[in-house]
């Protein structure tokens, strides 16, 4: 497997670390990751060579709420196997509660040929799940 140009890893500051692991600890060991590091403020996932980690924000910054639209991150996608897994995430997605986007155009927001799903986690951040 090639790692050069591959992202080694992604750090994402949230608003309360405790609500944000309910959710990713689920959604990224569905997806195969490993629980990799963790301390007082934060806890990290990897998946082969990728780990990503959720870090506390300093309660000082929590003034400056993300938006997806705003300068910086926009969202984080993820590969699954078959439609049958995106379509499975999204029956797991709803009865977490968790905001779906373009509910109405489901699976194929992104296009005809571009079967996914897209809904936010605790801090608003976009996530999708496509079918590779």
């Amino acid at each position: 497997m090639k790692k050069r140009g591959a992202i080694h890893h992604l750090e994402l500051y949230v608003s309360n670390l405790q609500e944000s692991l309910q959710f990713w600890d689920w959604f990224l060991k569905e997806l195969g990751y490993k629980e990799y590091q963790q301390w007082e403020k934060g806890k990290s996932y990897k998946l082969d060579y990728t780990y990503l980690v959720f870090v506390q924000v300093e309660e000082k910054y929590k003034q400056n709420p993300y938006h997806r639209k705003g300068v910086g991150l926009n969202h984080l996608a993820f590969h699954v196997n078959t439609k049958e897994e995106v379509d499975e995430f999204a029956r797991a997605v709803k009865e977490r509660g968790c905001t779906l986007l373009y509910e109405e155009r489901y699976p194929f927001a992104g296009g005809q040929e571009y079967y996914a799903l897209f809904f936010e986690d605790p801090d608003r951040i976009k996530v999708e799940v496509v079918a590779s």
